[in-house]
């Protein structure tokens, strides 16, 4: 389980790595999605940039991961809202106008995104824990 672990945190922080990188490279779709409410939204957007940089990276430093994985998760929840706004209201990103089946999808796995962030950090055990616990229990 511990080598599945791995494998998805690489791929998490490869994922953050990338998306941080594109906030600050080419943040226009992302101001596009912000919600209007949002102050100062280059600046957030920057910011949330550097977040999933600084994110990505603490994932793959051992003293740093349970810490990565909790401003991960949190982070990923703090996003949704741009990502409801973006479906709810039809957004164009490059003149392109992505519909539900993009949306839904993307909507729904947000909590899977949460729980992937603290899981691969070692934040959690869920749902796998308890088992490993009762197999270890088990061997002599």
């Amino acid at each position: 389980m511990e080598h599945a672990r791995a494998a998805l945190r690489w791929l998490l922080a490869l994922a953050y790595a990338y998306a941080g990188y594109r906030h600050l490279a080419t943040p226009a779709p992302f101001l596009a999605i912000t919600p209007p409410w949002v102050p100062q939204p280059a600046f957030v957007v920057a910011a949330t940039g550097v977040a999933e940089i600084a994110g990505a990276a603490g994932l793959l430093f051992p003293t740093m991961r349970r810490t990565a994985g909790w401003a991960l998760a949190l982070y990923a929840l703090c996003v949704w809202p741009a990502n409801v706004h973006h479906a709810v209201h039809h957004i164009a990103i490059g003149g392109t106008t992505l519909g539900w089946g993009y949306h839904a999808p993307r909507l729904a796995a947000q909590p899977l995104i949460i729980w992937w962030a603290l899981w691969t950090s070692g934040a959690i055990e869920w749902p796998f824990g308890r088992r490993h616990a009762r197999e270890r229990a088990r061997r002599p």
